[in-house]
């Protein structure tokens, strides 16, 4: 009798998180937005630098004319980051039944969006003021509290992917030359261990 009462409890709390969080989230999607980030980062220090050393990849670094190669390689590399994250979060759902479109993937959006537009348009700012070494962290720091902020309504591991990239981008807000290695290894290395340990976790 405990032990069909304690399956029942089980299974209440199953659909009550199904309901209230979004599980669909795939660790391939980090592990695609890893590899993507990993690739433009190290482009673009590549760019900058004519090397693949990070030495000198701060406002210095950045040579007149160059801002919009940056620009293009960034939404192109935020392009195919998307579209990993929408292929795989889509197949998992197909996989385990669930729907895409539910009340917890608007809310995640919405929790995600705010701070990452207030990001883009500071961002804005900055490259329209010449502030290139800035950013970098920048981007670091708003994807971080995005990460945070929408912690809530998916697995709470993401937290912990917010709170690091936060990390590096304070770090990197202070040690303008390596704004693009600490970028490198915000939106590459962390994604793809991140994505790794979700998808053994979750699978």
């Amino acid at each position: 009798m405990n032990t069909k009462v304690s399956e029942d409890i089980a299974h209440i709390k199953a659909m009550m998180e199904r309901s209230s969080r979004f599980i669909s989230l795939s660790g391939l999607s980090g592990i695609g937005a890893g590899i993507t980030g990993l690739i433009a980062g190290l482009t673009a220090i590549y760019l900058v630098n004519g090397t693949f050393s990070g030495i000198g990849s701060g406002i210095d670094g950045i040579k007149k004319g160059m801002t919009g190669e940056l620009i293009i390689l960034g939404a192109v590399a935020l392009f195919i980051a998307l579209f990993f994250g929408c292929f795989f979060t889509i197949r998992k759902s197909r996989r385990l039944g669930l729907q895409v479109w539910t009340s917890s993937t608007k809310k995640i959006l919405i929790h995600l969006a705010v701070p990452l537009v207030v990001g883009g348009i500071f961002i804005l700012a900055l490259i329209c003021h010449g502030l290139y070494g800035l950013v970098a962290g920048t981007t670091l720091v708003f994807y971080g509290l995005a990460l945070i902020n929408a912690g809530k309504y998916t697995y709470s591991d993401i937290r912990y992917l917010g709170a690091l990239e936060l990390s590096l981008g304070c770090i990197s807000l202070f040690w303008l030359g390596q704004g693009l290695v600490l970028w490198t290894l915000g939106f590459g290395l962390l994604h793809i261990v991140y994505g790794i340990i979700l998808y053994k976790k979750y699978r």
